[in-house]
């Protein structure tokens, strides 16, 4: 969902300030004329999935409650090159001044919002779901998780506080996975998940024996990750099962097919490209 606008807003200022600086000097040359009510379109100038635009209209809004964006699409529909995608009233400029920070938003979410509705239709018939990762723009990231649900994923951990998730790391420290589990689970406040990191078939016997809620199958072959989900659903059937781990486009479909509950991977946030929207003023 989209953030509150108490969390929102402070993010969207922050990069208003950023762009306007100590001034648009370039509208405000205008004079009399940013005050006049005008009318522009966005267009859409490539093919994709449309994410952002209740988080741009906040944009314009901030800057003057006159202006209005109205949606001429539903968000998280696919549009053709060449498709209006909404039209922004309101005084000129609001608009001209709001225009930079708004269409980037739109454009880095619709971007990430079209991969990952590619990977998504990788996978649209089977079981397994895909999810997102932590890999994200450091600012962006509810925006950015924000994207890829409306491209059709989940959401994975939005932070650290989400959820237990034990990394190679974190094993090294502890000793092992059951020493790191034990001391983690002493003071883990309910009702929260731990889930484990394995790469190995013993590490998978070794998160299984810990009695964990979730096992993350990281960089296995498809061979491995078969024979490990086999074995956590004859052990522990309630136990959810993940992979991870250079997940792309080509192997998506092979990766579920071996029968796991959840996929993550980064790219559709770490490799999207932008997809390109421009405003017309039309007065």
């Amino acid at each position: 969902m989209i953030p509150p606008y108490v969390v929102l807003d402070p993010l969207l200022i922050s990069w208003l300030q950023e762009d306007i600086g100590r001034g648009d000097r370039t509208t405000a040359g205008l004079g009399a004329l940013v005050h006049q009510s005008c009318h522009a379109i966005w267009i859409a100038k490539a093919p994709g999935i449309i994410a952002g635009l209740p988080i741009a209209q906040r944009v314009f809004a901030l800057l003057d409650s006159a202006a209005q964006l109205t949606p001429l699409v539903s968000e998280g529909s696919h549009c053709e090159a060449g498709t209006a995608i909404a039209e922004i009233t309101g005084p000129l400029g609001a608009l001209l001044t709001g225009e930079r920070v708004a269409l980037n938003l739109a454009m880095r979410l619709s971007g990430i919002a079209t991969l990952t509705r590619q990977y998504v239709d990788k996978i649209v018939d089977l079981s397994a779901q895909l999810v997102d990762t932590r890999k994200t723009t450091p600012g962006l990231r509810m925006l950015e998780k924000y994207a890829t649900r409306i491209g059709g994923a989940r959401n994975h951990r939005l932070g650290l506080d989400d959820g237990v998730m034990v990394k190679d790391n974190h094993i090294a420290v502890a000793g092992s996975i059951e020493a790191a589990v034990t001391h983690i689970r002493q003071g883990l406040p309910y009702p929260l998940t731990i889930e484990v990191e394995t790469e190995s078939l013993s590490m998978v016997e070794a998160a299984l024996a810990a009695d964990v809620d979730i096992i993350m199958l990281d960089n296995m072959s498809l061979a491995e990750m078969a024979t490990a989900v086999t074995r956590i659903r004859q052990i522990h059937p309630h136990v959810k099962i993940e992979a991870s781990g250079n997940v792309t486009l080509a192997t998506l479909r092979a990766v579920a097919e071996t029968g796991v509950d959840y996929i993550s991977t980064s790219a559709p946030i770490t490799r999207s490209p932008w997809l390109d929207l421009s405003m017309r003023i039309k007065y």
